[in-house]
Protein backbone atom coordinates (compact mmCIF):
# COMPACT_ATOMS: atom_id res chain seq x y z
CA UNK A 1 0.00 0.00 0.00
CA UNK A 2 1.09 3.32 -0.86
CA UNK A 3 2.45 5.67 1.70
CA UNK A 4 0.13 8.66 3.34
CA UNK A 5 0.63 11.85 4.63
CA UNK A 6 -2.21 11.65 6.61
CA UNK A 7 -4.51 8.80 7.89
CA UNK A 8 -8.21 9.50 7.89
CA UNK A 9 -9.62 8.08 10.82
CA UNK A 10 -13.58 6.78 11.95
CA UNK A 11 -14.06 5.73 15.55
CA UNK A 12 -16.30 2.39 15.98
CA UNK A 13 -16.87 2.31 19.26
CA UNK A 14 -16.36 5.62 21.07
CA UNK A 15 -16.76 5.33 24.98
CA UNK A 16 -14.79 3.59 27.82
CA UNK A 17 -11.89 1.36 25.84
CA UNK A 18 -13.59 2.67 22.73
CA UNK A 19 -12.72 6.16 23.98
CA UNK A 20 -9.56 5.35 25.06
CA UNK A 21 -8.33 3.81 21.51
CA UNK A 22 -10.32 6.82 19.63
CA UNK A 23 -8.73 9.86 21.87
CA UNK A 24 -4.93 7.98 21.90
CA UNK A 25 -5.27 7.14 17.91
CA UNK A 26 -6.74 10.55 17.39
CA UNK A 27 -3.41 12.02 19.57
CA UNK A 28 -1.04 11.34 16.88
CA UNK A 29 -0.53 14.03 14.67
CA UNK A 30 -0.68 12.57 11.53
CA UNK A 31 -4.33 11.59 12.13
CA UNK A 32 -7.49 13.17 10.55
CA UNK A 33 -10.43 12.11 12.02
CA UNK A 34 -13.06 11.65 9.55
CA UNK A 35 -16.23 10.38 11.74
CA UNK A 36 -17.82 8.19 14.49
CA UNK A 37 -19.64 5.45 15.03
CA UNK A 38 -22.03 4.42 18.37
CA UNK A 39 -24.84 2.33 18.85
CA UNK A 40 -26.01 4.33 21.89
CA UNK A 41 -25.79 7.98 21.18
CA UNK A 42 -25.27 9.29 24.57
CA UNK A 43 -21.84 7.65 23.63
CA UNK A 44 -20.46 9.79 21.26
CA UNK A 45 -20.75 13.31 23.74
CA UNK A 46 -17.08 12.59 24.49
CA UNK A 47 -16.05 12.79 20.77
CA UNK A 48 -18.13 15.95 19.96
CA UNK A 49 -16.50 17.86 22.46
CA UNK A 50 -12.99 17.07 21.19
CA UNK A 51 -14.20 16.52 17.36
CA UNK A 52 -17.43 18.45 16.89
CA UNK A 53 -19.86 18.49 13.69
CA UNK A 54 -18.33 15.43 12.12
CA UNK A 55 -20.37 12.56 11.06
CA UNK A 56 -21.90 10.56 13.44
CA UNK A 57 -23.49 6.86 12.68
CA UNK A 58 -25.51 4.43 15.37
CA UNK A 59 -24.99 1.18 12.09
CA UNK A 60 -21.57 0.42 11.19
CA UNK A 61 -22.82 -0.72 8.14
CA UNK A 62 -24.22 2.97 7.22
CA UNK A 63 -20.51 4.42 8.01
CA UNK A 64 -18.98 2.06 6.06
CA UNK A 65 -22.09 2.94 2.92
CA UNK A 66 -21.68 6.33 2.71
CA UNK A 67 -18.09 7.25 3.80
CA UNK A 68 -15.72 4.05 2.42
CA UNK A 69 -13.98 6.89 0.10
CA UNK A 70 -13.26 8.95 2.85
CA UNK A 71 -12.31 6.54 5.61
CA UNK A 72 -8.15 4.64 5.80
CA UNK A 73 -8.45 3.18 9.15
CA UNK A 74 -11.06 2.53 12.12
CA UNK A 75 -11.02 0.95 15.48
CA UNK A 76 -13.13 -2.07 16.30
CA UNK A 77 -13.86 -1.15 20.22
CA UNK A 78 -17.49 -3.44 20.51
CA UNK A 79 -18.89 -6.02 22.28
CA UNK A 80 -16.52 -9.57 21.17
CA UNK A 81 -19.58 -11.31 19.44
CA UNK A 82 -19.59 -8.22 16.68
CA UNK A 83 -16.00 -8.41 16.28
CA UNK A 84 -15.70 -10.24 13.33
CA UNK A 85 -18.44 -8.99 11.42
CA UNK A 86 -17.73 -5.44 11.46
CA UNK A 87 -13.72 -6.16 10.69
CA UNK A 88 -14.47 -8.42 7.86
CA UNK A 89 -16.42 -5.84 6.53
CA UNK A 90 -13.73 -2.91 6.70
CA UNK A 91 -10.64 -5.60 5.52
CA UNK A 92 -13.09 -6.47 2.49
CA UNK A 93 -13.14 -2.47 1.56
CA UNK A 94 -9.50 -2.05 2.32
CA UNK A 95 -9.67 -0.05 5.36
CA UNK A 96 -6.80 -1.02 8.01
CA UNK A 97 -8.47 -1.95 11.25
CA UNK A 98 -7.15 -1.75 14.92
CA UNK A 99 -9.57 -3.94 17.15
CA UNK A 100 -9.87 -4.85 20.56
CA UNK A 101 -9.03 -8.19 22.42
CA UNK A 102 -10.39 -10.51 21.44
CA UNK A 103 -10.04 -10.44 17.69
CA UNK A 104 -13.03 -12.40 17.77
CA UNK A 105 -15.51 -14.44 19.41
CA UNK A 106 -15.12 -18.03 18.28
CA UNK A 107 -12.24 -20.16 16.95
CA UNK A 108 -13.42 -20.16 13.28
CA UNK A 109 -13.85 -16.53 13.21
CA UNK A 110 -10.31 -16.06 14.66
CA UNK A 111 -8.92 -18.31 11.28
CA UNK A 112 -11.37 -16.48 9.00
CA UNK A 113 -10.21 -12.58 9.88
CA UNK A 114 -6.72 -13.81 10.24
CA UNK A 115 -6.81 -14.74 6.61
CA UNK A 116 -8.16 -11.94 5.24
CA UNK A 117 -6.05 -9.74 6.56
CA UNK A 118 -3.13 -11.54 5.12
CA UNK A 119 -5.39 -11.70 2.07
CA UNK A 120 -6.42 -7.68 1.78
CA UNK A 121 -2.61 -6.55 2.74
CA UNK A 122 -4.36 -4.00 5.08
CA UNK A 123 -2.31 -3.11 8.32
CA UNK A 124 -3.98 -4.52 11.38
CA UNK A 125 -3.44 -4.88 15.31
CA UNK A 126 -5.39 -6.17 18.32
CA UNK A 127 -5.73 -4.27 20.88
CA UNK A 128 -3.66 -5.85 23.66
CA UNK A 129 -2.53 -2.82 24.63
CA UNK A 130 0.49 -4.56 27.01
CA UNK A 131 1.82 -6.20 23.70
CA UNK A 132 4.13 -2.90 23.77
CA UNK A 133 4.25 -2.26 27.01
CA UNK A 134 8.53 -2.67 28.18
CA UNK A 135 7.31 -5.15 31.04
CA UNK A 136 6.14 -8.03 28.36
CA UNK A 137 9.02 -6.69 25.77
CA UNK A 138 11.63 -7.38 28.43
CA UNK A 139 10.11 -11.02 28.88
CA UNK A 140 10.87 -11.63 25.54
CA UNK A 141 14.80 -10.66 25.93
CA UNK A 142 15.02 -12.42 28.74
CA UNK A 143 13.47 -15.76 27.54
CA UNK A 144 15.15 -15.55 24.21
CA UNK A 145 18.26 -13.55 24.16
CA UNK A 146 19.76 -13.66 27.93
CA UNK A 147 18.35 -17.07 28.67
CA UNK A 148 19.02 -15.93 32.47
CA UNK A 149 16.95 -18.95 33.80
CA UNK A 150 17.23 -21.57 30.73
CA UNK A 151 14.97 -23.23 29.47
CA UNK A 152 10.84 -22.78 29.94
CA UNK A 153 9.61 -26.28 32.04
CA UNK A 154 6.15 -24.81 32.68
CA UNK A 155 4.03 -21.83 33.37
CA UNK A 156 1.32 -20.89 35.18
CA UNK A 157 -0.93 -17.54 34.82
CA UNK A 158 -3.84 -16.10 36.72
CA UNK A 159 -6.03 -13.33 37.36
CA UNK A 160 -8.49 -12.74 39.81
CA UNK A 161 -11.27 -11.58 37.37
CA UNK A 162 -14.39 -13.60 37.54
CA UNK A 163 -16.31 -11.42 35.66
CA UNK A 164 -18.22 -8.32 35.72
CA UNK A 165 -21.26 -7.15 37.55
CA UNK A 166 -22.12 -11.09 38.11
CA UNK A 167 -24.62 -10.32 41.24
CA UNK A 168 -26.41 -8.25 38.65
CA UNK A 169 -26.81 -11.01 36.34
CA UNK A 170 -27.96 -13.52 38.49
CA UNK A 171 -30.23 -11.55 40.09
CA UNK A 172 -31.80 -9.50 37.29
CA UNK A 173 -34.27 -7.20 38.16
CA UNK A 174 -38.26 -8.55 37.97
CA UNK A 175 -38.85 -5.51 35.61
CA UNK A 176 -36.33 -4.36 33.05
CA UNK A 177 -36.26 -0.29 32.23
CA UNK A 178 -37.56 0.41 29.09
CA UNK A 179 -35.49 0.90 25.86
CA UNK A 180 -34.25 4.31 25.29
CA UNK A 181 -34.23 6.26 22.34
CA UNK A 182 -30.62 6.74 22.05
CA UNK A 183 -29.49 2.76 21.66
CA UNK A 184 -30.07 0.71 18.44
CA UNK A 185 -30.70 -2.57 20.03
CA UNK A 186 -30.53 -3.81 16.59
CA UNK A 187 -27.43 -3.29 15.10
CA UNK A 188 -25.47 -3.67 19.36
CA UNK A 189 -27.16 -7.39 18.83
CA UNK A 190 -25.36 -7.79 15.41
CA UNK A 191 -25.14 -11.25 14.25
CA UNK A 192 -27.26 -13.05 16.97
CA UNK A 193 -30.81 -12.83 17.28
CA UNK A 194 -32.35 -9.86 18.77
CA UNK A 195 -33.14 -10.53 22.31
CA UNK A 196 -35.18 -8.23 24.68
CA UNK A 197 -33.35 -5.40 26.06
CA UNK A 198 -33.13 -6.18 29.68
CA UNK A 199 -32.10 -3.28 31.16
CA UNK A 200 -28.62 -1.89 31.64
CA UNK A 201 -27.62 -4.17 35.11
CA UNK A 202 -28.24 -7.30 31.99
CA UNK A 203 -26.02 -6.42 28.99
CA UNK A 204 -25.54 -2.55 28.16
CA UNK A 205 -22.54 -0.90 28.62
CA UNK A 206 -20.52 -3.46 30.73
CA UNK A 207 -21.67 -6.62 32.12
CA UNK A 208 -22.13 -7.90 28.46
CA UNK A 209 -18.92 -9.61 29.26
CA UNK A 210 -20.52 -12.46 31.49
CA UNK A 211 -23.03 -13.60 28.68
CA UNK A 212 -22.02 -16.54 26.54
CA UNK A 213 -24.27 -15.52 23.52
CA UNK A 214 -22.11 -11.68 23.34
CA UNK A 215 -18.70 -12.10 25.75
CA UNK A 216 -16.34 -14.19 26.20
CA UNK A 217 -15.97 -14.14 30.27
CA UNK A 218 -12.89 -13.86 32.16
CA UNK A 219 -10.58 -15.92 29.32
CA UNK A 220 -11.64 -13.85 26.84
CA UNK A 221 -11.13 -10.87 28.38
CA UNK A 222 -7.71 -11.45 30.31
CA UNK A 223 -6.14 -14.36 28.03
CA UNK A 224 -4.92 -12.09 25.26
CA UNK A 225 -3.31 -10.21 27.45
CA UNK A 226 -1.95 -12.46 29.81
CA UNK A 227 -0.88 -15.23 27.60
CA UNK A 228 0.59 -12.94 25.13
CA UNK A 229 3.71 -12.86 26.04
CA UNK A 230 4.36 -16.74 26.44
CA UNK A 231 3.49 -16.51 23.14
CA UNK A 232 6.07 -14.05 22.13
CA UNK A 233 9.03 -14.96 24.35
CA UNK A 234 8.63 -18.71 23.98
CA UNK A 235 7.37 -18.46 19.61
CA UNK A 236 4.44 -20.57 20.80
CA UNK A 237 2.02 -22.14 17.93
CA UNK A 238 -1.43 -24.01 18.35
CA UNK A 239 -1.78 -25.96 21.58
CA UNK A 240 -2.44 -29.37 21.28
CA UNK A 241 -4.55 -30.23 23.89
CA UNK A 242 -6.77 -28.23 26.74
CA UNK A 243 -8.22 -29.34 29.68
CA UNK A 244 -10.55 -27.27 32.35
CA UNK A 245 -12.22 -27.56 35.40
CA UNK A 246 -14.85 -24.86 36.71
CA UNK A 247 -17.11 -23.32 39.97
CA UNK A 248 -20.19 -24.12 38.07
CA UNK A 249 -21.95 -22.98 35.00
CA UNK A 250 -25.47 -22.73 32.57
CA UNK A 251 -26.18 -22.63 29.05
CA UNK A 252 -26.54 -18.43 29.45
CA UNK A 253 -23.01 -17.34 32.02
CA UNK A 254 -19.32 -18.13 31.98
CA UNK A 255 -18.37 -19.67 35.03
CA UNK A 256 -17.13 -17.68 38.06
CA UNK A 257 -13.59 -19.60 38.44
CA UNK A 258 -11.86 -21.79 36.09
CA UNK A 259 -8.82 -23.39 35.67
CA UNK A 260 -7.57 -24.53 32.01
CA UNK A 261 -4.52 -26.39 30.85
CA UNK A 262 -2.97 -25.65 27.56
CA UNK A 263 -0.39 -28.15 26.10
CA UNK A 264 2.01 -26.80 23.82
CA UNK A 265 4.54 -28.34 21.25
CA UNK A 266 7.84 -27.70 22.16
CA UNK A 267 10.05 -24.80 20.90
CA UNK A 268 14.03 -24.08 20.98
CA UNK A 269 13.12 -21.89 24.23
CA UNK A 270 11.18 -24.84 26.00
CA UNK A 271 12.85 -27.82 28.22
CA UNK A 272 10.84 -30.57 26.64
CA UNK A 273 8.85 -31.76 23.38
CA UNK A 274 5.83 -30.47 25.10
CA UNK A 275 4.74 -27.02 27.74
CA UNK A 276 2.12 -26.64 29.79
CA UNK A 277 0.80 -23.47 30.55
CA UNK A 278 -2.05 -23.74 33.53
CA UNK A 279 -4.63 -20.84 33.56
CA UNK A 280 -6.36 -19.53 36.70
CA UNK A 281 -8.85 -16.62 37.07
CA UNK A 282 -11.55 -16.11 39.40
CA UNK A 283 -9.56 -15.76 42.69
CA UNK A 284 -7.75 -19.35 42.05
CA UNK A 285 -4.03 -19.63 42.77
CA UNK A 286 -1.83 -22.00 41.58
CA UNK A 287 -0.08 -24.37 44.55
CA UNK A 288 3.06 -24.66 44.12
CA UNK A 289 6.69 -25.05 46.75
CA UNK A 290 9.79 -23.80 44.24
CA UNK A 291 12.35 -22.23 46.46
CA UNK A 292 12.24 -18.60 47.16
CA UNK A 293 9.31 -17.74 45.29
CA UNK A 294 6.07 -16.35 46.82
CA UNK A 295 3.17 -18.47 46.99
CA UNK A 296 -0.29 -18.18 47.96
CA UNK A 297 -1.92 -14.69 48.93
CA UNK A 298 1.64 -13.52 48.79
CA UNK A 299 1.51 -13.37 44.90
CA UNK A 300 1.35 -10.42 42.66
CA UNK A 301 -2.17 -10.76 40.72
CA UNK A 302 -2.40 -10.84 37.54
CA UNK A 303 0.77 -12.13 36.40
CA UNK A 304 2.42 -15.37 34.93
CA UNK A 305 5.21 -17.37 36.52
CA UNK A 306 7.49 -19.22 34.01
CA UNK A 307 9.09 -22.11 35.18
CA UNK A 308 12.50 -22.07 33.87
CA UNK A 309 15.85 -25.29 34.54
CA UNK A 310 18.02 -22.71 36.67
CA UNK A 311 15.28 -20.02 37.89
CA UNK A 312 11.81 -18.75 37.88
CA UNK A 313 10.63 -15.20 35.95
CA UNK A 314 7.21 -13.68 37.77
CA UNK A 315 5.97 -11.76 35.01
CA UNK A 316 3.13 -9.20 36.48
CA UNK A 317 0.31 -7.90 34.08
CA UNK A 318 1.36 -4.04 34.98
CA UNK A 319 4.20 -4.64 36.44
CA UNK A 320 8.67 -5.11 35.97
CA UNK A 321 9.63 -8.67 35.99
CA UNK A 322 11.22 -10.22 38.84
CA UNK A 323 13.93 -13.42 39.11
CA UNK A 324 13.56 -15.42 41.28
CA UNK A 325 15.25 -16.65 43.92
CA UNK A 326 16.35 -13.06 44.19
CA UNK A 327 19.96 -14.18 45.96
CA UNK A 328 20.93 -15.61 42.40
CA UNK A 329 19.87 -12.74 40.51
CA UNK A 330 21.06 -9.67 43.00
CA UNK A 331 23.65 -8.34 40.44
CA UNK A 332 21.08 -9.16 37.40
CA UNK A 333 20.40 -5.62 35.52
CA UNK A 334 17.20 -6.05 33.26
CA UNK A 335 17.72 -5.77 29.73
CA UNK A 336 16.13 -2.28 28.05
CA UNK A 337 13.24 -3.51 25.45
CA UNK A 338 13.43 0.45 24.39
CA UNK A 339 10.15 2.88 23.70
CA UNK A 340 7.01 1.42 21.58
CA UNK A 341 3.73 2.73 21.49
CA UNK A 342 1.16 0.53 20.21
CA UNK A 343 -1.37 2.65 18.87
CA UNK A 344 0.53 5.47 17.41
CA UNK A 345 3.04 2.44 16.11
CA UNK A 346 -0.06 0.87 14.60
CA UNK A 347 -0.87 4.43 12.96
CA UNK A 348 3.10 4.66 11.54
CA UNK A 349 2.60 1.52 10.17
CA UNK A 350 -0.67 2.68 8.07
CA UNK A 351 0.82 5.49 7.12
CA UNK A 352 4.21 3.49 5.62
CA UNK A 353 1.38 0.60 4.43
CA UNK A 354 3.50 -1.66 6.73
CA UNK A 355 1.30 -4.78 7.35
CA UNK A 356 4.35 -6.72 9.33
CA UNK A 357 3.48 -5.07 12.65
CA UNK A 358 3.37 -7.36 15.59
CA UNK A 359 0.71 -8.26 16.92
CA UNK A 360 -1.51 -8.22 13.66
CA UNK A 361 -3.90 -10.40 12.80
CA UNK A 362 -1.72 -13.09 11.52
CA UNK A 363 -1.07 -13.00 14.75
CA UNK A 364 -3.50 -12.11 16.99
CA UNK A 365 -5.41 -14.99 15.03
CA UNK A 366 -3.85 -18.25 16.59
CA UNK A 367 -3.81 -16.55 19.84
CA UNK A 368 -7.14 -15.84 20.16
CA UNK A 369 -8.07 -19.50 19.10
CA UNK A 370 -6.24 -21.10 21.73
CA UNK A 371 -8.37 -18.40 24.23
CA UNK A 372 -11.70 -19.67 22.68
CA UNK A 373 -10.49 -22.94 22.93
CA UNK A 374 -10.22 -22.62 26.83
CA UNK A 375 -13.86 -21.06 26.45
CA UNK A 376 -14.80 -24.31 24.42
CA UNK A 377 -13.05 -26.80 27.18
CA UNK A 378 -15.01 -25.06 30.13
CA UNK A 379 -18.53 -26.74 27.72
CA UNK A 380 -17.10 -30.34 28.75
CA UNK A 381 -14.96 -30.11 32.65
CA UNK A 382 -12.49 -32.65 33.08
CA UNK A 383 -12.11 -33.82 29.73
CA UNK A 384 -9.35 -33.51 27.55
CA UNK A 385 -10.05 -31.67 24.37
CA UNK A 386 -7.56 -32.73 21.07
CA UNK A 387 -6.88 -29.85 18.61
CA UNK A 388 -5.75 -30.52 14.84
CA UNK A 389 -5.20 -27.06 14.00
CA UNK A 390 -4.78 -27.75 10.26
CA UNK A 391 -8.49 -29.42 10.29
CA UNK A 392 -9.70 -26.75 12.06
CA UNK A 393 -11.27 -29.54 14.71
CA UNK A 394 -11.47 -30.89 17.76
CA UNK A 395 -10.83 -34.55 17.03
CA UNK A 396 -11.57 -36.49 20.05
CA UNK A 397 -15.11 -35.30 20.93
CA UNK A 398 -17.28 -34.54 17.76
CA UNK A 399 -20.06 -32.51 20.29
CA UNK A 400 -17.05 -29.81 20.74
CA UNK A 401 -16.96 -28.59 17.77
CA UNK A 402 -20.26 -27.36 17.17
CA UNK A 403 -18.49 -24.27 19.17
CA UNK A 404 -15.89 -23.39 17.09
CA UNK A 405 -18.46 -21.22 15.40
CA UNK A 406 -21.77 -20.11 15.41
CA UNK A 407 -25.20 -19.07 13.42
CA UNK A 408 -25.20 -15.73 12.04
CA UNK A 409 -28.61 -13.21 11.77
CA UNK A 410 -29.41 -12.46 8.20
CA UNK A 411 -27.49 -9.01 7.54
CA UNK A 412 -24.65 -9.58 9.85
CA UNK A 413 -22.89 -12.96 8.39
CA UNK A 414 -19.04 -13.53 8.64
CA UNK A 415 -17.56 -14.93 5.57
CA UNK A 416 -15.40 -17.93 4.72
CA UNK A 417 -12.18 -16.93 3.04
Amino acid sequence: MAKKEKLRFAGIGCNGMGWKDVSTIGSHSRVEMVAFCDVDSTRLDKVEKGWPGLPKFSDWRELFDKMEDKIDAVNVTVPDHSHAVITQEALKRGIHVYCQKPLTHTVWEARQIAKLAEKSGCVTRMGNQIHSEPQYRTTKLIVQEEKTIGKIKEVHTWIDAMGHGRSGLLNPPAKSDPLPDSLNWDVWCGPEEVRDWGGYRVYHPFTWRDWQWCGSGSMGDNGCHLLDPLYTAMNLTDPITVKAEHSGMNDDIWPAREQIEFIYPGTEFTAGDTLKITWYDGGLRPNWNYPGVPKGKDLLQPASLLVGEKGYLLVPHWGTPKLYPEKDFADYQLPDAGPAHHWHDWVDACLAGNPKISDNFQYAGPLTEAVMLGNIAVQFPGETLEWDPKKLRIGNREEANRFLTKKYRKGFEVEEV
